[in-house]
């Protein structure tokens, strides 16, 4: 078990969704020597920038988070972004870490990696059977070639990197722009909207979903997500992918209903089956990361949601008052 205190530990993407989340966590546990470079000073695009920033920090443990990502729309608009900057920011830092003997590399993937019919629940062994699902079969296939990337050096260098498939996740400082967020922050802010402003309230404001209703989902509240994160961090040294979710499976008609009940919107709701519905089902085995590292998620989805909303009602309330 690697004591992180004692670590000099890297985390790209440390501002982000997951990085503000895991960081906080990682500072409560007294880790002193943690470095969150932003992108602005170190383009990870680009193979000079990652060895300058290896060089200025020396890190002992590095934790990759930083990403290009987004929801549907935002995939189908951006596929050769999102492949070659995924891709790419991965291969220069796994590459250029190998040179400097570093300790452990975390990666962290995506389900967005598993087949469009993956049998449910997903397990990780099942990750190959089969292409991932057309809309963001980009971002997911970048993604999974870093595992292929991890196992190749793991063998032929003795590279100590682990590979983590988490699932949908949500929760406070998520993106809530329309443009480019997932479903449970696209849905808080379209029926907060619809149920608080008095321009929508009074034309009867009817809020419109992507898809048919039908897909299900399984969401894991993000401060789970880098609880297990720093498990792995800890604890895990193996080749395999590992699994983070929380074994719960929701259709979208219910997250739907369910969101509308938490924000108190009265609002109708409609579906659109004109937009993509994505992958049909996703719902992950999370027992090797229980027996691995002994990790499992303790929020369950109604809570996460309260605490989810509450923090944007929050945000928009700021926002309000400057």
């Amino acid at each position: 078990m690697i004591d992180l205190v004692q670590e000099r530990i890297l985390v790209t993407g440390g501002a982000g969704f997951v990085g503000r989340q895991l960081c906080d966590m990682l500072r409560d546990r007294g880790c002193k020597n943690l470095f969150t470079p932003r992108s602005a000073d170190y383009d990870l695009v680009d193979r000079a920038a990652v060895a300058r920033m290896l060089a200025a920090f020396n890190p002992s443990i590095i934790i990759h988070l930083a990403a290009k990502v987004g929801g549907i729309g935002a995939n189908r608009e951006n596929p050769g972004l999102y492949f070659h900057d995924n891709l790419v920011m991965g291969v220069n830092l796994i590459e250029e870490s190998r040179k400097t003997g570093l300790k452990k590399f975390v990666q962290v993937g995506t389900v967005c990696a598993y087949p469009k019919f993956t049998p449910v629940p997903f397990r990780e062994d099942d990750l190959w059977n089969g292409f991932p699902e057309e809309t963001n079969a980009p971002y997911g296939v970048a993604k999974k070639a870093l595992l292929v990337m991890l196992q190749a050096y793991r063998a032929q260098y003795g590279y100590n990197g682990i590979y983590l498939l988490p699932v949908n996740l949500y929760g406070p400082w998520d993106n809530f722009d329309l443009k480019t967020s997932h479903v449970i922050p696209a849905m808080i802010r379209k029926f907060i909207e619809a149920g608080q402003e008095p321009q929508a309230q009074a034309r009867g404001a009817v809020v419109e979903l992507w898809g048919d209703g039908s897909p299900t989902r399984e969401f894991l509240y993000v401060r789970d997500c880098a609880q297990g994160i720093i498990a792995a961090t800890e604890q895990y040294e193996g080749a395999a992918p590992v699994n983070l979710g929380s074994g719960q499976e929701v259709s979208m008609k219910d997250l739907a209903s369910k969101i509308r009940e938490l924000t108190g919107a009265k609002a109708d709701y409609t579906f659109n089956p004109n937009y993509p519905n994505g992958q049909p089902r996703r719902c992950l085995d999370t027992s090797r990361a229980e027996e691995a590292f002994g990790w499992r998620a303790s929020t369950t989805l109604d809570d996460g949601l309260k605490q989810t909303i509450a923090w944007y009602q929050a945000q928009r309330a700021e926002q309000g008052r400057r």
